[in-house]
């Protein structure tokens, strides 16, 4: 019996097949498209079984290549360019091809577990599971919004457990390859490892230079609550995943300059002394992203405290020097 990653090269996806290898799975289908080959390398450490790509495992999944042999699905796999104009692209790849995994899943009535947005709440301000404060501001978010809304026309009807993750600001391990879409955690380090500080943007919607908040979830966090999930095949419903703590890009900068300062031995500093130093220094807001930025996001988690995930999540200062650790022990 095997696992089906789709999206296994990326970020999260890579990220998952790890995971089942720790808990000793290895008989793994990993799907993706290595358009972008520096992927592969997010699967080095890894143990698959196969690799496909997306054309191929659908004309094998529809084709019935995988009746009867598949214990359950983590479809990660989308294009998450929140800037992608070609909508036919989109809905094709976002929200079509998760329909053709969904629905074999269901006829197989096996686990489907797949990723979601926090896009999906547009400006917000409520970032609760519930139609009312849904309004997507682009076509990925759109994508992402309107398969959720599949799922809940169909709920009464499932066979198998379906679970939709609403990530909010991931950041970690494996994210190399996504480049401008990497986290900012992850250009913050590289910012102040070329230049001696990093760049943020200045104040917008009523916020102050740098102090627009953001739910940032540590990769290890995601890992942990699908996982969660596959351990409770019980266990159905959308969610949201993020920690329920909104906290600044200020924040963090703030633990990705003191982590790469404690690595040298030298003291922490403060926001403010940061700023005096010119280690951290602001940009204009640009004005393409005017009306089209997330100022606020802070995940409601209490859907998913109630499905029985108590787990604590990592804060911004825990996570972020954890990874700009593990980034620095990666470039030696």
């Amino acid at each position: 019996m095997y696992y089906v990653v789709t999206g296994a090269a990326g970020f999260i996806g890579s990220s998952l097949v790890k995971a089942l290898n720790e808990r000793g799975e290895t008989n793994i289908i990993a799907v993706d498209n290595f358009k972008n080959a520096d992927k592969f390398k997010n699967l080095v450490d890894c143990e698959i079984a196969d690799y496909m790509g997306k054309e191929e495992f659908l004309e094998q999944l529809n084709g019935g290549s995988f009746d009867g042999i598949l214990k359950g699905v983590l479809h990660q796999g989308a294009c998450s360019d929140t800037m992608e104009s070609d909508g036919r692209y989109m809905m094709e790849n976002n929200y079509r091809y998760s329909l053709d995994v969904m629905n074999h899943c269901q006829s197989e009535e096996i686990p489907f577990l797949y990723a979601s947005s926090a896009s999906v709440y547009g400006m917000g301000p409520v970032f609760s599971e519930s139609r009312e404060h849904e309004s997507p501001l682009n076509v990925y978010a759109y994508s992402k919004f309107l398969f959720d809304q599949v799922m809940r026309r169909r709920w009464s009807e499932r066979s198998g457990q379906i679970v939709g993750l609403r990530y909010f600001n991931v950041y970690g391990q494996r994210e190399q390859h996504k480049g401008r879409m990497a986290s900012v955690a992850y250009h913050f380090f590289n910012q102040y490892q070329a230049d001696g500080y990093v760049k943020l943007f200045e104040g917008c919607d009523g916020y102050a230079n740098g102090g627009q908040l953001r739910d940032f979830v540590s990769i290890e966090d995601v890992v942990k609550v699908n996982m969660f999930f596959l351990d409770n095949p019980n266990k159905s419903g959308i969610f949201n995943l993020g920690t329920g703590n909104a906290q600044s890009f200020n924040d963090v900068a703030v633990a990705t300059i003191n982590t790469l300062r404690a690595d040298k031995g030298d003291a922490a500093l403060t926001l403010a002394e940061m700023h005096q130093q010119q280690l951290l220094r602001y940009i204009p807001f640009p004005e393409q992203l005017k009306g089209k930025y997330q100022s606020f996001t802070q995940a409601d988690v209490q859907a998913l405290r109630t499905a029985g995930y108590s787990d604590a999540f990592l804060t911004v200062e825990q996570g972020t020097s954890r990874y700009v650790n593990h980034l620095l022990k990666a470039s030696t």
